[in-house]
Protein backbone atom coordinates (compact mmCIF):
# COMPACT_ATOMS: atom_id res chain seq x y z
CA UNK A 1 0.00 0.00 0.00
CA UNK A 2 1.39 3.39 -0.94
CA UNK A 3 2.14 6.15 1.52
CA UNK A 4 -0.68 8.26 0.03
CA UNK A 5 -3.37 5.58 0.10
CA UNK A 6 -4.67 6.31 3.63
CA UNK A 7 -4.80 10.13 3.26
CA UNK A 8 -6.45 9.79 -0.16
CA UNK A 9 -9.04 7.40 1.27
CA UNK A 10 -9.93 9.96 3.96
CA UNK A 11 -9.96 12.76 1.41
CA UNK A 12 -12.32 10.74 -0.83
CA UNK A 13 -14.64 10.10 2.15
CA UNK A 14 -14.79 13.83 2.98
CA UNK A 15 -15.44 14.72 -0.66
CA UNK A 16 -18.21 12.12 -0.80
CA UNK A 17 -19.93 13.61 2.28
CA UNK A 18 -19.62 17.17 0.95
CA UNK A 19 -21.02 16.13 -2.42
CA UNK A 20 -24.37 15.11 -0.97
CA UNK A 21 -27.71 16.84 -1.37
CA UNK A 22 -27.79 18.39 2.10
CA UNK A 23 -24.41 20.20 1.93
CA UNK A 24 -25.18 21.33 -1.62
CA UNK A 25 -28.59 22.63 -0.57
CA UNK A 26 -27.07 24.54 2.35
CA UNK A 27 -24.57 26.11 -0.07
CA UNK A 28 -27.36 27.04 -2.51
CA UNK A 29 -29.31 28.64 0.34
CA UNK A 30 -26.23 30.69 1.21
CA UNK A 31 -25.76 31.72 -2.43
CA UNK A 32 -29.44 32.74 -2.62
CA UNK A 33 -29.08 34.87 0.53
CA UNK A 34 -25.85 36.53 -0.62
CA UNK A 35 -27.04 37.38 -4.15
CA UNK A 36 -30.45 38.50 -2.92
CA UNK A 37 -28.85 40.59 -0.16
CA UNK A 38 -26.65 42.45 -2.64
CA UNK A 39 -29.61 43.55 -4.74
CA UNK A 40 -31.98 44.12 -1.80
CA UNK A 41 -29.53 46.51 -0.14
CA UNK A 42 -29.05 48.33 -3.43
CA UNK A 43 -32.81 48.66 -3.83
CA UNK A 44 -33.17 50.03 -0.32
CA UNK A 45 -30.84 52.94 -1.18
CA UNK A 46 -33.25 54.05 -3.92
CA UNK A 47 -36.53 54.26 -1.99
CA UNK A 48 -38.00 56.48 0.68
CA UNK A 49 -37.28 55.10 4.14
CA UNK A 50 -39.90 52.60 5.23
CA UNK A 51 -41.19 51.92 1.72
CA UNK A 52 -40.43 49.39 -0.98
CA UNK A 53 -41.61 51.21 -4.05
CA UNK A 54 -41.60 54.96 -3.44
CA UNK A 55 -38.50 56.15 -5.25
CA UNK A 56 -36.53 59.09 -3.88
CA UNK A 57 -35.93 62.23 -5.90
CA UNK A 58 -32.24 61.39 -5.95
CA UNK A 59 -33.04 58.01 -7.54
CA UNK A 60 -34.95 59.69 -10.36
CA UNK A 61 -31.99 62.01 -10.86
CA UNK A 62 -29.56 59.09 -10.78
CA UNK A 63 -31.41 57.37 -13.64
CA UNK A 64 -31.54 60.62 -15.64
CA UNK A 65 -27.80 61.28 -15.26
CA UNK A 66 -25.39 58.57 -14.09
CA UNK A 67 -27.51 55.69 -15.45
CA UNK A 68 -28.44 57.54 -18.67
CA UNK A 69 -26.59 54.95 -20.79
CA UNK A 70 -29.29 52.35 -20.09
CA UNK A 71 -31.33 52.13 -23.32
CA UNK A 72 -34.68 52.65 -21.58
CA UNK A 73 -36.56 55.79 -20.59
CA UNK A 74 -35.16 56.84 -17.17
CA UNK A 75 -38.51 56.82 -15.36
CA UNK A 76 -39.32 53.33 -16.64
CA UNK A 77 -35.80 52.03 -15.90
CA UNK A 78 -35.95 53.38 -12.33
CA UNK A 79 -39.28 51.70 -11.60
CA UNK A 80 -38.27 48.39 -13.20
CA UNK A 81 -34.89 48.30 -11.46
CA UNK A 82 -36.55 49.05 -8.12
CA UNK A 83 -39.11 46.28 -8.62
CA UNK A 84 -36.39 43.80 -9.60
CA UNK A 85 -34.13 44.78 -6.68
CA UNK A 86 -36.94 44.16 -4.21
CA UNK A 87 -39.02 41.32 -5.64
CA UNK A 88 -36.35 39.02 -7.03
CA UNK A 89 -34.38 38.88 -3.73
CA UNK A 90 -37.59 37.94 -1.90
CA UNK A 91 -38.12 35.09 -4.37
CA UNK A 92 -34.50 34.01 -3.83
CA UNK A 93 -34.92 34.09 -0.06
CA UNK A 94 -37.95 31.84 -0.37
CA UNK A 95 -36.36 29.67 -3.04
CA UNK A 96 -39.39 30.31 -5.24
CA UNK A 97 -38.80 30.60 -9.00
CA UNK A 98 -35.12 30.48 -8.10
CA UNK A 99 -33.76 29.96 -11.61
CA UNK A 100 -35.94 32.67 -13.14
CA UNK A 101 -35.14 35.12 -10.33
CA UNK A 102 -31.41 34.49 -10.65
CA UNK A 103 -31.67 34.88 -14.42
CA UNK A 104 -33.40 38.24 -13.89
CA UNK A 105 -30.61 39.40 -11.57
CA UNK A 106 -28.01 38.15 -14.04
CA UNK A 107 -29.69 40.22 -16.74
CA UNK A 108 -29.68 43.23 -14.46
CA UNK A 109 -26.00 42.66 -13.71
CA UNK A 110 -25.21 42.59 -17.42
CA UNK A 111 -27.14 45.81 -18.04
CA UNK A 112 -25.24 47.50 -15.21
CA UNK A 113 -21.96 46.13 -16.58
CA UNK A 114 -22.59 47.15 -20.19
CA UNK A 115 -24.32 50.50 -19.77
CA UNK A 116 -23.48 51.94 -16.36
CA UNK A 117 -20.24 50.73 -14.76
CA UNK A 118 -18.17 48.81 -17.35
CA UNK A 119 -15.03 49.17 -15.22
CA UNK A 120 -16.57 47.09 -12.38
CA UNK A 121 -16.41 43.63 -14.00
CA UNK A 122 -13.58 42.17 -11.93
CA UNK A 123 -14.37 44.13 -8.77
CA UNK A 124 -18.05 43.16 -8.45
CA UNK A 125 -20.05 42.15 -11.49
CA UNK A 126 -18.15 38.94 -12.26
CA UNK A 127 -18.92 37.75 -8.72
CA UNK A 128 -22.61 38.64 -9.01
CA UNK A 129 -22.75 36.85 -12.37
CA UNK A 130 -21.06 33.77 -10.90
CA UNK A 131 -23.54 33.60 -8.02
CA UNK A 132 -26.49 34.03 -10.38
CA UNK A 133 -25.17 31.39 -12.79
CA UNK A 134 -24.83 28.86 -9.96
CA UNK A 135 -28.52 29.36 -9.15
CA UNK A 136 -29.62 29.34 -12.78
CA UNK A 137 -27.83 26.01 -13.33
CA UNK A 138 -28.49 24.30 -9.97
CA UNK A 139 -31.77 25.84 -8.77
CA UNK A 140 -32.63 26.50 -5.14
CA UNK A 141 -31.76 23.10 -3.69
CA UNK A 142 -33.69 21.05 -1.16
CA UNK A 143 -34.13 24.02 1.21
CA UNK A 144 -36.44 25.93 -1.14
CA UNK A 145 -40.09 26.30 -1.98
CA UNK A 146 -39.19 25.17 -5.50
CA UNK A 147 -38.18 21.77 -4.08
CA UNK A 148 -41.30 21.56 -1.92
CA UNK A 149 -43.57 22.36 -4.86
CA UNK A 150 -41.70 19.91 -7.05
CA UNK A 151 -42.19 17.12 -4.49
CA UNK A 152 -45.90 17.92 -4.29
CA UNK A 153 -46.28 17.78 -8.07
CA UNK A 154 -44.48 14.41 -8.25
Amino acid sequence: MSLLAAPLKHYDAVVQRLSGNVPESALLLFVRLVLGGIFWRSGQTKVEEGSWFQLTDSTHELFRTEYSGVPLPPEFAAVMANAAEHLLPVFLLLGLFTRASALGLLGMTLVIQLFVYPEEWWAQHSLWAALALVLVLKGGGLLSLDALLSRRRA
